[in-house]
């Protein structure tokens, strides 16, 4: 796991300070069931981001499930933590959950975290919560960091709606699709994305849904080298490609969503549209309607499928 060192105060009153309320009294007088599975956020990056009521859980807790136990482990020593701890990944979520439905049954608690962040956001951690409350046991979120909300808080008002993606498929194809079916939502966008792939996935983001939405490229949050950065889609692959330096670390996209021009230029080529989708599949009649008004394609497109749900609606078959 790599961390930012944190750079507070160097003087000034401590949690041990008498002076200090025990804020881990807060966090003491909250109820924590036995044979109960702890949720537990932890830091996306900077070690100081761990909330009191985590420190407690992870201190009262029995056992640990973490996504990577070496990782886990490393944390753990940084807050002078000893317990055992299980992995529970992707690749083995299903059978850990029998194990660690087992533990609960005789009573234990247990906290699963994932590397960094908020398990079950774009990690794993869903399923095992899922088989722990199909068994009837009891689940406990503890919340904290998240690098999907701490971009959204400085997106700008612009994206005070959202969906969140996560990863978009590696293969340029499926993730064309995938941005296609999102071309027509009115709500920020928001993404995960690799530093090997982020130049390629901007660039594919541009081109399927218009270079003159906004975007956020938030990159390290919370870590020594964190950046943000607020451009248009079609500047992004530019300034990725300026620095090398720009495509290091991990990343999180927020993209604006798709807005609907009050003059009605939208509708302007809907008589076009029609003609081509009586004939064609949606993405060849988008193509071919660009090629005849030039018309920005991400504006034909949402339109398009505007078109053909009102077809389908009337009883027309849809594409497929």
């Amino acid at each position: 796991m790599r961390v930012a060192q944190f750079h507070g105060p160097r003087r000034g009153p401590s949690l041990q300070d008498p002076a200090v309320p025990d804020l881990f009294d807060l966090a003491r007088q909250q109820h924590y069931p036995e044979a109960a599975l702890f949720v537990v956020a932890t830091p996306i990056g900077n070690l100081a981001d761990i909330t009191l009521r985590a420190l407690h859980v992870l201190t009262i807790v029995d056992r640990i499930a973490a996504e990577d136990t070496r990782n886990t482990q490393q944390m753990l020593t940084r807050y002078g933590i000893e317990k055992p701890t299980l992995a529970v990944h992707e690749h083995n979520e299903r059978e850990a959950a029998e194990r660690v439905i087992e533990y609960l049954r005789a009573g234990e608690r247990l906290a699963y975290v994932s590397d960094a962040g908020t398990p079950g956001v774009s990690d794993p951690g869903s399923r095992l919560v899922e088989a722990v409350r199909a068994a009837g046991l009891v689940v406990v979120p503890i919340p904290g960091a998240s690098a999907l909300v701490t971009a959204l808080s400085v997106a700008g008002a612009w994206a005070s709606s959202f969906t969140f993606i996560g990863f978009l498929p590696a293969k340029a194809r499926q993730r064309s699709d995938a941005l296609q079916a999102l071309a027509a939502s009115p709500h920020a966008l928001v993404f995960y994305e690799a530093p090997h792939r982020v130049v390629d996935t901007v660039a594919a983001l541009a081109e399927t849904l218009g270079g003159d939405r906004k975007l956020l490229i938030a990159r390290e949050l919370t870590k020594l080298h964190e950046a943000l950065h607020v451009c248009t889609l079609a500047e992004g692959p530019i300034f990725l490609r300026a620095d090398p330096n720009r495509q290091r670390g991990e990343f999180v996209l927020v993209v604006e969503g798709h807005t609907v021009s009050d003059d009605g230029a939208t509708n302007a080529h809907d008589a076009t549209l029609k003609a081509l989708l009586d004939a064609l599949p949606v993405s060849a009649a988008v193509k071919l309607a660009v090629t005849l008004t030039g018309a920005p394609r991400n504006e034909l497109y949402a339109r398009a499928l505007v078109l053909k749900g009102e077809s389908n609606e009337d009883g027309e078959q849809a594409d497929g």
